[in-house]
């Protein structure tokens, strides 16, 4: 039976599956031990938690437990790798490499670290949201210390090339990072195929709960060196002081354990969802435009402009069904997404945008609702639109 209101907003952040909070319970109200408390029960029980939970973080990625450290979710992860690597190879160089189309988390920080004196080089992306390995070894300098580009966008889930770039930060021996938070748990990661030296995640991405996450350092070849944000206690081998927030940690590992057993299945299953949510919404409606790469994307991912329309206006009529628009709000204005307009969107495309994120607890009905009633939407408001009229009049109608 069919429940309303329908989220389908799962790159924004995902329910915790309830297993993960059945994992989570005991350890706020029985096993409640601090786990740096090494003199009694209470916190060796949660010392071993956060041990095999650590242990299930580094399996899913194909790290070992030891290169994982815990944090309060992507945003700092992403702030200690790419501040941390700067800060400690300074020395070395100043120069680090992303790409326009990063997540706050990122830019952000690098905007940061050039008010610092560093350079950053952002390079462009194709009209999927795509770069190439070639693009890296050109911004190349001698200068280089980082290379930093996300495993998949948070808005269109295009997939970037990590195994070729991380090819080509081997061999010129600068140091790789990408922000996985959105594919963890959705495709397959492996830290050592790829040539990653740092990996960002978050567990709420991924069914786990929000206020963790993680970020994997590379401990051999090369061994990697950061300098940490925050001072005190020297937790998590002095990279990030702070007593460890033991729930939410045994939720994330949990988290991890499930994706590695289910991913395979899942990442079909959501996949026909997607591909049957999109096949819909095109055969319904005309002019709807899909943006990012069409097969190259995260299973859940469909990132679509309805030509004639603005998305917000549409999510406001879609009140039933969560979903989120391609542009970014302020007080003073709504200005379209970076991602859209860096793929060469034309404004008023880029306004028109709208993310659907299809995830584990999705279903055909959903799906099939959710495909009749934005249809429904978008053909009202095309109809107080004179434009789409004009667009779509016949001659004798133009001439009237």
């Amino acid at each position: 039976m069919l429940r309303l209101p329908v989220y389908m907003d799962n790159h924004a952040t995902t329910r915790t599956d309830p297993r993960v909070v059945e994992a989570m319970l005991p350890f706020f109200t029985e096993k409640y031990g601090n786990p740096a408390s090494r003199t009694h029960v209470f916190g060796w029980e949660a010392e071993e938690a956060v041990k095999q939970a650590r242990q299930a973080v580094a399996a899913l990625i194909g790290a070992g437990p030891r290169e994982i450290i815990f944090t309060s979710g992507a945003t700092e992860s992403n702030n200690l790798a790419l501040k941390g690597v700067a800060w400690a190879y300074r020395e070395r160089g100043n120069h680090i490499v992303s790409v326009v189309t990063e997540h706050p988390s990122v830019l952000d920080p690098l905007k940061r670290l050039e008010q610092e004196g560093f350079r950053v080089t952002l390079l462009p992306v194709d009209r999927d949201g795509l770069i190439s390995s070639d693009q890296v070894v050109d911004a190349l300098t001698p200068q280089t210390i980082l290379v930093s580009v996300m495993a998949a966008n948070n808005e269109i889930g295009v997939l970037q090339p990590l195994e070729a770039i991380g090819k080509v930060c081997k061999e010129r021996g600068v140091l790789f990072h990408t922000d996985a938070t959105q594919a963890v748990g959705k495709i397959p990661l492996d830290v050592e195929a790829l040539g990653v030296d740092l990996l960002s995640l978050s567990a709420h991405k991924f069914y786990g709960p929000k206020g963790v996450g993680a970020l994997y350092v590379r401990k051999r070849n090369p061994y990697v060196r950061l300098m940490p944000l925050l001072d005190g206690g020297g937790h998590e081998q002095g990279l990030r002081s702070g007593t460890l927030p033991t729930p939410l940690i045994v939720g994330l590992g949990r988290a991890c354990e499930l994706a590695q057993a289910e991913m395979h299945d899942e990442a079909e299953r959501v996949r026909s969802l997607r591909d049957r949510l999109w096949q819909g919404l095109s055969s319904r409606l005309d002019e709807v435009i899909l943006n990012g790469h069409p097969t190259r994307r995260l299973p859940g991912n469909l990132n679509v402009s309805f030509r004639y329309i603005r998305a917000d206006a549409l999510l406001v009529s879609l009140r039933n069904l969560a979903v989120s628009s391609g542009s970014a709000c302020t007080s003073a204005e709504v200005r379209p997404s970076h991602v859209l307009l860096a793929l060469g969107l034309e404004e008023d495309l880029a306004h028109a945008s709208v993310r659907f994120g299809i995830g584990r607890f999705n279903t055909e009905e959903e799906v099939d609702w959710a495909i009749e009633y934005v249809a429904e939407a978008v053909t009202k408001l095309r109809r107080m639109n004179p434009l789409y009229q004009m667009a779509h009049a016949t001659p004798v109608e133009r001439e009237a």
